[in-house]
């Protein structure tokens, strides 16, 4: 169901001009957890890929909510991670239209556990001017801002344009020469900060300290292990816990769920 925001949200008010109307569905109490956006490329590499998922994962199991726009890519990823009952979508267009269909099934799940929001009523169909605005809620709701890959003129440098504006700290997952040009730029300059230790970071940014899973297994798989590295120790509990959908296994690696 399509409901109307009836309280005002303070991180709005670093925006250029507050919202006219936040509609949603789903959870609003995610809004008063400590929250972080990730952005990035629609086609991330696949050690992006595995990196923004870790990052949001990580996060996530520190209890703080991951904030994105549920475009392709990076987005996506950032939301997976994350788990649907703990993510934010930022959506470009009416809440009765799921937007990138691609993302349909990740769009819903997310209405059903955890919150989506948009500034556009029925009907209104994502065009450029929409998403410009997306972005800059997306990076108002977080505290900080991280870019996990962005090519030069990317549609995600405009989040950094607003994240600068707003006076919050960016950062991104160190890269190899010519990728992620984007970002490597921004580094350049001063204007953003690396993730060198995921645990580390998480650590700084929830105050708490990482809590080791008791699970040798799941241990063992919060690595990204290969899929025949992880079968060979562990071969019936990675059967086992495949099926159970406690772990996925994506492009030869196992992935915690």
């Amino acid at each position: 169901m399509i409901n109307k925001l009836t309280f005002k949200i303070d991180e709005f008010s670093l925006m250029k001009k507050y919202p006219n109307e936040i509609f949603y569905i789903g959870n609003t109490e995610l809004l008063k957890r400590k929250k972080v956006s990730i952005v990035g490329s629609r086609k991330p590499n696949l050690y992006s890929k595995e990196f923004t998922h870790k990052l949001a994962s990580k996060l996530s199991s520190a209890n703080i909510c991951i904030v994105s726009g549920a475009a392709m890519g990076v987005d996506a990823i950032a939301h997976q991670g994350a788990k649907s009952n703990n993510t934010i979508a930022v959506v470009a267009n009416g809440l009765d239209i799921k937007y990138p269909s691609v993302n349909k099934n990740l769009i819903i799940d997310i209405e059903n556990n955890g919150l989506v929001l948009s500034a556009y009523k029925e009907k209104e169909k994502a065009k450029n001017y929409t998403f410009v605005l997306r972005n800059e809620i997306v990076v108002a709701l977080g505290e900080i801002l991280i870019v996990t890959q962005a090519d030069i003129d990317s549609g995600s440098l405009s989040s950094v344009d607003y994240a600068l504006k707003m006076g919050k700290k960016i950062y991104t997952i160190p890269h190899r020469i010519n990728e992620s040009l984007g970002t490597q730029k921004l580094l350049q300059k001063g204007l953003i900060e690396v993730i060198y230790d995921i645990d580390e970071f998480v650590e700084k940014l929830s105050g708490k300290k990482s809590i080791q899973m008791q699970d040798e297994v799941l241990n063992y798989c919060s690595s990204n292990p290969l899929y025949e590295d992880a079968f060979a120790k562990y071969s019936n509990k990675i059967f086992e816990y495949e099926l159970e959908g406690k772990i996925k296994i994506e492009n030869g690696k196992v992935y915690i769920n």
